[in-house]
């Protein structure tokens, strides 16, 4: 099983270790709720350094990640980034990641930590025909998210600078980054909670200084230490699309409601079976509230009428709302945002209330 650089700080904080594809990685250091409502009120910190991370650099480098990605990457100005997918050939999602343009030339992404050697090897087997440089630096960087509406006060003590949702920024340190080949560390406008944040990059001996740093000052700003139990209920809460577990190499992006990613004005792998799919009745990508503390688990039915028109896919209980919430696919001309369903737990039909995938403003 693989360690991120920052286990044995985990340790020292009394984290509770989970497997998580491959990686041991803190569940929990106090209660998730605890840590959930300390991003939702004041700042929570994150190892990230489990997901992965990929360069592409050469001459055909701009040319080659337009026709990856269904997304136009080419439009990204140097210090963007954004989100989108890798489609398969019939316009399926593989995984959902980040890319962010370092140079004119230079790009990276982040795959998630169950697909890095899958989307690696993805990327290189269709960079036949293109001059560009492949480069997997998954395992020799760190990464830290932190994330709620105290981490600009935060990252200013550090004198780090506060980038804008998905720009980033240099700042400098003592090691070399082994994605820019530069001495300084990535800060990047991005995160998986919902709530105002960053995402800091660099080497794994930077992001150990960081953490030990960030650790001392979280008193301060109402901020704690946080888990992978925070991550996904804070995540459910703002309908954000996990890996595996909400799409698994079995929907497109209008199924799951990330249409924005697409844009139809260039060529890339899967471009004809996906328009050919966006025209057809699919499923749609809903959240769900429901009128009690009951916890819908992926696989539950959701019903209408006493007809079955969906499953969830993820469910939590929502310490903002104080109610279960789920998010799941249903058939799209049955179920609209703020109509009633029912969701079937443990064979008693629970009450619902259809949402778009963000159920917490």
């Amino acid at each position: 099983m693989r360690r991120t650089c920052l286990y044995e700080e985990h340790i020292k904080l009394g984290g509770k270790m989970v497997d998580f594809h491959g990686w041991e990685m803190p569940l929990q250091y106090s209660r998730i709720l605890e840590e959930h409502m300390a991003v939702r009120n004041g700042v929570g910190i994150f190892d990230v350094s489990h997901m992965g991370d990929v360069v592409i650099e050469g001459k055909d480098s701009v040319k080659f990640v337009d026709y990856i990605f269904p997304t136009k990457v080419s439009k990204l100005n140097i210090g963007e980034a954004l989100y989108t997918a890798f489609l398969t050939d019939n316009g399926i999602i593989i995984d959902d990641t980040i890319i962010y343009r370092l140079s004119g030339s230079k790009f990276f992404f982040v795959p998630n930590a169950g697909t890095i050697e899958l989307i690696y090897n993805w990327v290189v087997d269709h960079s036949k025909g293109f001059d560009v440089k492949i480069n997997n630096v998954s395992y020799d960087i760190g990464s830290i998210a932190v994330q709620g509406q105290n981490s600009k006060s935060i990252l200013k003590e550090m004198k780090y600078s506060f980038p804008e949702q998905f720009h980033f920024g240099y700042e400098k340190s003592n090691h070399v980054n082994m994605v820019t080949g530069e001495k300084n560390v990535i800060i990047s406008g991005t995160g998986y909670t919902g709530e105002s944040g960053v995402e800091i990059i660099g080497s794994n001996d930077d992001i150990v200084e960081i953490w030990q740093h960030l650790v001392k000052l979280l008193p301060k700003y109402s901020g704690l230490p946080c888990g992978l139990g925070a991550r996904d209920t804070l995540r459910t809460e703002k309908g954000m699309l996990l890996s595996g577990v909400d799409f698994s190499m079995d929907r497109d992006p209008f199924e799951c409601s990330i249409s924005f990613i697409v844009d139809s004005d260039h060529e890339f792998i899967g471009k004809g079976k996906l328009m050919e799919r966006k025209v057809v009745d699919r499923d749609i990508f809903r959240g769900f509230i429901l009128e009690d503390k009951s916890i819908p688990r992926a696989g539950f039915p959701v019903e209408l009428d006493g007809n079955k028109i969906g499953n969830i896919t993820s469910g939590t209980l929502s310490p903002v709302l104080g109610k279960g919430i789920g998010l799941g696919f249903v058939e799209k001309h049955t179920l609209k945002p703020g109509m009633e369903c029912e969701i079937t737990i443990r064979d008693v039909k629970h009450k619902a209330i259809a949402s778009k995938p963000k159920m917490v403003p």
